[in-house]
């Protein structure tokens, strides 16, 4: 079984609700009408935080997975933890102004690759050696 990576998806997908709610209540704020996506840049940093976060999750949640079905169930769930860490650094980085969000992208960007690549590489160890 694989509880801390169900665990850590749902709390990946909790925060990317939260990211919805932040632009609702941006767009509220700020007087930005659906479907406009821009108007205000405190608005339009709060949206791209949201699809920045919606953009990264086909590429985490899949090598996520994979990771925890190949290797391990509970260091899956520790770079996956790492992700979201990566991803709130970003959103408060990016709140504050553009220039802000290189550290939180970096962390997140780095778990992500971290489980893409220990995924494909213990998958082609298995085909190589199975």
């Amino acid at each position: 079984m694989y509880h801390f990576t169900a665990l850590v998806t749902c709390l990946a997908i909790l925060f990317y609700f939260f990211t919805s709610i932040q632009v609702s209540k941006a767009r509220a704020a700020f007087g930005i009408k659906v479907p406009a996506t821009s108007g205000n840049p405190d608005f339009e940093r709060m949206f791209r935080v949201q699809m920045n976060t919606l953009e990264w999750m086909p590429i985490f949640l899949p090598s996520l997975w994979l990771f925890a079905v190949y290797i391990s169930d509970a260091v899956a769930a520790g770079l996956g933890v790492v992700w979201i860490a990566g991803r709130i650094l970003y959103l408060i980085g990016y709140s504050e102004a553009a220039a802000k969000r290189g550290r939180g992208f970096g962390i997140q960007a780095s778990a992500a690759i971290i489980l893409w690549v220990g995924a494909l590489g213990a998958i082609a160890w298995r085909l190589i050696h199975g």
